[in-house]
This record gives structure tokens, C-alpha cells and sequence, in this order.
């Protein structure tokens, strides 16, 4: 089983321009990895179109080949949404850049966000700030995935399609049913499925059959007075969570026929419950995976919803919180590494 890691796992170092793609790239092989997922995705700080791609000028992405080649990475490419045009652009750099798949999600509907709104508040993205979630796009998206599958074929790219905090895991492998394609898939998030209140576990065994790929990622619940629900999820190292990760590889191991596992260790960050209390089959926090843990940085003048933004709050708990990602990094990279080795026959 290989293993890559996503740039969101470093998602402070590329936003305060302490790191960027050719740096990524040369970290992910200095932590003895096989591979790179690049989030193509805006955000602050970052490419408006690109994200942490940087361009998609032919020398700059010239240069990404080159790099990829020099450590013998293998590449995948994460982006949102199905509008086709994009998906053809990030397709064709795929294509270029040697990726056999695409992550996507299906998106939400959008609302307009208030003149001055913060990152916390979903300027950069929509999708982290909870929205009603209308199941009605589900249909509306089959369209989008037919007219990109003649692409898909021609250039041999599978699209992964992500339980991304909305989507349970019934709801799209309904959607994967539907389409019927060996070029349109899943990408398996270890952890995501729990904002919309389901069991790692369940999902893992729903999605993984029809997944492409992976976020590998462990979550805790922490409390949130302030919420709807009074509760969030929120992102930590591999292994501090609750997230039952080693069950979760086995069944990744016994019902897929993937040979690569990624790490997106979303931290620090925290989420809130997208959807309402019962949607996946979970009704309330309190046990197992959603067992309610101590807020990770309580020490530090930050609301749990700055963790993914803190520009916004001050440069000395900036600087912090770097320096938490990096060990993060590190620790979940010990963690995978060992939990592969015990597997490997």
C-alpha cells in the first residue's frame, strides 16, 4: 500500500506563503512518502483559480512534472464541484502531470454571504459554513457527470467523488449506482462523514467497494455552546482521535482494490454538524467515534471556527498552530506508516 499525503495537511504553510507546490513536493519525499495529492482548489492566500497548483501556465506545470519525476512521486488532483468546464481543465493537467484520478464533490447550493465576511464565515468556501443541504442536486449533478464521462474516457482519468460533510454514504454510492461507470467513482474520507452524523465505520464499508481513493484523516467531537447543535467536529493527528482508523484500513484492505492511501490531516480545524442529527444514523454525540474530547488549543485565545483561518486572530497564535500542523504532519505520517507495516504480509 503507498502512501501520499494531501496539501491540505499543510493548509497553514501554503496560506502565509511559507510554503508552495515545489516545497510540498520535496517534503512529502523527505517524510519517506510514495505520493502527492494537490488541491486545486482557491483559497486565502493562494491561486484564485489554482489553489495550491500555483498556475497552470505549460512552464509551471512543466516544472510540477519535473519535480515529481526527480522524487518519483505519484500524483493526484483534488478540485470541486462539477462544472464541466473546469473538470476538463483540471483533467487535461491531470493528464499532463501523469494523475490517474480527480477528487470532486458534488457542490452545495450557495448562499450570499454578508458584505465583510470572513474565511470562518465561508468566503474562500462555501461548503464549511452549513448550509440546508437540498437533495435535490444529487439528480441535478447526474447531468454534469454524463457529459464529463466521454472526457474521462478519452484521457483514461477516473473522478472520485467525495463525501465531503454533506453526503452520507448511501447517497452516493445511490449516485455511483446511477452512473454506472468504471471512470466515476468515490473518494473515501476516512472522517467526513461524520458532520453528516454517520458512522466512520458504515460509511467505510458503503463507499470503499466503489472508491478511487482516499482521505485518511481522525477526527474528535468537541463542545460548542454557540452552535446549533452545540457541538463540532474537529480535525487532530492520526491516532489522537476516536476514529477506529485501524478498522477502517481493514476494510479498506478486504473490500477495495486500492493500493494507495493519502493522508489529509485536517488540523487544526474544526467542522460544524452539516446536516441535521439522524441523517447518517447517528441521533446525538456521546460514544464511539463521536465521543466528546477537550477542545485541542483551549489554551489559546481562538474560537474552535478560527482554527482553519487564525490570520484573522494574531501572528503569535499563528505561529503556533504552524508548528502544530507540522508535528501533526509528522505524527500522522509515524502512524500510517506503522499501521501499513502491521499489514503488509
Amino acid at each position: 500500500m503507498k502512501i501520499g499525503i494531501e496539501s491540505e495537511s499543510y493548509h497553514l504553510l501554503f496560506q502565509n506563503k511559507r510554503m508552495d507546490v515545489f516545497d510540498f513536493i520535496k517534503k512529502a519525499h523527505e517524510l519517506g512518502l510514495d505520493g502527492v495529492q494537490i488541491n486545486v482548489v482557491p483559497d486565502f492566500n493562494l491561486h484564485q483559480t489554482w489553489g495550491a497548483l500555483g498556475g497552470n501556465s505549460p512552464e509551471h506545470l512543466q516544472k510540477i512534472k519535473e519535480c515529481l519525476q526527480k522524487y518519483n512521486l505519484y500524483v493526484e488532483l483534488d478540485t470541486r464541484n462539477l462544472d464541466v468546464k473546469h473538470l476538463k481543465e483540471v483533467i487535461l493537467i491531470a493528464d499532463f502531470l501523469g494523475a490517474e484520478v480527480v477528487r470532486s464533490y458534488i457542490p452545495v447550493k450557495q448562499k450570499t454571504l454578508p458584505q465583510g465576511a470572513s474565511g470562518a464565515d465561508g468566503i474562500y468556501d462555501f461548503a464549511k459554513v452549513r448550509q440546508i443541504f437540498d437533495v435535490s442536486i444529487y439528480e441535478e449533478s447526474l447531468e454534469n457527470l454524463l457529459e464529463i464521462l466521454p472526457f474521462l474516457k478519452k484521457y483514461r482519468i477516473k473522478l472520485a467523488l467525495e463525501n465531503h460533510e454533506y453526503e452520507t454514504s448511501e447517497e452516493l454510492v445511490k449516485v455511483i449506482k446511477k452512473i454506472n461507470s468504471p471512470w466515476i467513482g468515490l473518494n473515501f474520507d476516512f472522517g467526513n462523514s461524520m458532520m453528516a452524523w454517520e458512522e466512520p465505520l458504515k460509511a467505510a464499508e458503503n463507499m470503499l467497494p466503489y472508491s478511487f481513493t482516499t482521505h485518511f484523516k481522525d477526527h474528535i467531537i468537541i463542545e460548542e455552546k454557540s452552535d446549533k447543535y452545540g457541538y463540532l467536529v474537529c480535525g487532530v493527528p492520526l491516532g489522537e482521535g476516536n476514529i477506529d482508523l485501524e478498522s477502517l484500513y481493514k476494510v479498506m484492505i478486504e473490500n477495495s482494490s486500492l493500493t494507495k492511501v493519502n493522508i489529509e490531516m485536517c488540523y487544526p480545524y474544526c467542522a460544524q454538524f452539516k446536516r441535521e442529527p439522524g441523517t447518517g444514523g447517528v441521533f446525538k454525540v456521546g460514544t464511539g467515534a463521536f465521543k466528546v474530547e477537550t477542545a485541542p488549543f483551549e489554551n489559546l485565545q481562538i474560537k474552535p471556527l478560527q482554527y482553519y483561518y487564525p490570520h484573522e486572530i494574531s501572528e503569535s497564535i499563528l505561529e503556533e498552530l504552524i508548528q502544530k500542523q507540522i508535528l501533526g504532519v509528522e505524527k500522522s505520517v509515524h502512524f500510517i506508516k506503522k499501521l501499513r507495516d502491521k499489514y503488509v504480509k
